[in-house]
């Protein structure tokens, strides 16, 4: 995966930061993108960030909330317009993230281990569908003076969040129109002072 985005570079950074300063997190440097697999292929796309900020403590992220803007989910890989509105549509509906009963989603960051280096797990609760359960998440976390970057991607077991359309552990005889439990969130996240 490829970033384009001013808040990245290659150069060296330091662990910024005093005691509780919040970071807003910027609407056009942060991007989360999805993969869904199923017997016959897989599907992508984006969802729009829609709002957060991060708190950042001695130099290390303490807490945080991100809200995700499930509405503005998107497909990429389907480039005829009735199919990929149908994708959409679908992914919308309740069989999937019943987007018109809830609009949002959101990570809230309780904790932050460092693995050395700019490597970390980020600790917190992921509620879809109102239904919350604890993640970690593996990232890469870059910060200087007024600003912060974290990058990272993993897997979420849709089941757990009562997302179970075509799913083998509730569904039998689904041939090739079972879709894989989990899907798999790429994301950047940039914040500023």
């Amino acid at each position: 995966m490829s970033w384009n985005s001013e808040t990245i570079d290659d150069g060296s950074w330091t662990l910024a930061g005093g005691k509780g300063e919040t970071y807003k997190v910027s609407k056009k440097t942060s991007k989360l993108e999805w993969v869904g697999k199923k017997v016959t292929g897989q599907h992508n796309g984006v969802i729009n960030i829609h709002d957060g900020e991060v708190t950042v403590e001695n130099g290390m992220i303490s807490g945080g909330t991100l809200w995700i803007d499930m509405g503005s989910i998107t497909v990429l890989d389907i480039e005829d317009e009735g199919t990929n509105a149908k994708l959409t549509g679908h992914l919308k509906s309740p069989d999937f993230f019943s987007v018109e009963n809830h609009p949002k989603s959101k990570l809230e960051i309780t904790k932050v281990e460092s693995k050395g280096g700019d490597k970390y797990h980020i600790h917190g609760n992921l509620t879809i569908k109102d239904i919350t359960e604890k993640v970690e998440i593996p990232a890469t976390i870059k910060m200087e003076e007024g600003k912060l970057v974290a990058i990272g991607e993993t897997e979420i077991d849709r089941t757990k969040y009562d997302i179970k359309y075509g799913s083998g552990k509730f569904f039998d005889d689904l041939g090739d129109k079972m879709i894989d439990d989990n899907f798999m969130v790429k994301f950047k996240v940039g914040a500023m002072k």
